[in-house]
């Protein structure tokens, strides 16, 4: 199996100063993703956790609905993945038009055209009695980074993880890519037949896009937190999920796009946008 890091001989310079010295780094590799031993898409990914990726992408793509619809996942090759889907799991378009290249900065480059952004399948999320307070939403940053033993030793990766109702951390996923590492995150839940995630927190290392709240809907993920900013399609789009949608969660502080009523102990409601 490729490893998920790898140590090179760098040059280290202060000042006028240069030190040879060792650094680790986070590997990006293709992973191969194929159903029916067909191809369907490619990824640049941080190896670890591929079944748990590539079931996260196939509930993220409408593909599959459960865990349960996947017979086996083996890899008949280095950075590949071959699934076997039950018969009521259908891939729509034919594979020369479903095929999709995938790169670690973006997940939807594959994407044929912007057109097939709205058509992105985004289920409204039914009622639940999830609520989180907001002082314990204030303790997960630090809780992740702790958690966070790839990007301690490189630097170098995203890092998506999910949270009950007490702060609890249940699972963290990294990878050079963030839709990756939410992928392998879902996937994880999936393989163990926990989704949908109906009572959960997600919070992402980085910035929150449109595909990062899909793929969170996708799921049933209730509240979708970055530490950083989130786009404008990704505010609409949890909007239109019924999401509850933070950034900017950091320095004891975090904003709130839409959701505000599944944040317990906020001083000011009416500055939160109702569900």
């Amino acid at each position: 199996m490729t490893p998920a890091t790898v140590r090179l001989q760098i040059a280290k310079v202060e000042g006028r100063i240069t030190r040879p010295r060792e650094d680790n780094l986070a590997v990006e590799a293709p992973l191969e993703i194929r159903v029916r031993s067909r191809s369907l898409a490619i990824t640049m990914r941080t190896p670890g956790h591929d079944f748990e990726l590539a079931a996260g992408f196939l509930l993220a793509e409408d593909i599959i609905s459960s865990g349960s619809q996947i017979r086996e996942m083996t890899s008949p090759q280095p950075d590949v993945v071959d699934i076997d889907l039950s018969p009521d799991a259908v891939i729509e378009r034919p594979k020369s038009q479903r095929e999709l290249i995938m790169t670690s900065a973006c997940g939807v480059c594959g994407k044929e055209s912007l057109e097939s952004l709205a058509v992105n399948r985004c289920p409204v999320l039914p009622p639940t009695r999830f609520r989180i307070d907001a002082a314990v939403i204030h303790r997960l940053p630090q809780e992740l980074r702790e958690k966070q033993e790839v990007f301690e030793s490189t630097g170098g990766l995203h890092a998506a993880a999910l949270f009950d109702e007490h702060g609890e951390m249940h699972s963290l996923r990294e990878d050079v890519g963030r839709h990756n590492a939410v992928d392998k995150l879902v996937g994880h839940s999936l393989l163990r037949f926990r989704a949908p995630l109906r009572d959960s927190i997600m919070l992402v290392s980085g910035r929150a896009s449109f595909e990062l709240a899909q793929k969170a809907s996708m799921a049933g993920i209730p509240m979708l937190a970055a530490v950083g900013a989130p786009s404008s399609l990704a505010v609409s789009t949890a909007e239109r999920c019924g999401m509850t949608l933070i950034g900017f969660l950091r320095n004891g502080g975090f904003n709130v796009y839409c959701g505000g009523a599944r944040i317990a102990g906020l001083t000011d409601q009416e500055l939160v946008s109702p569900l």
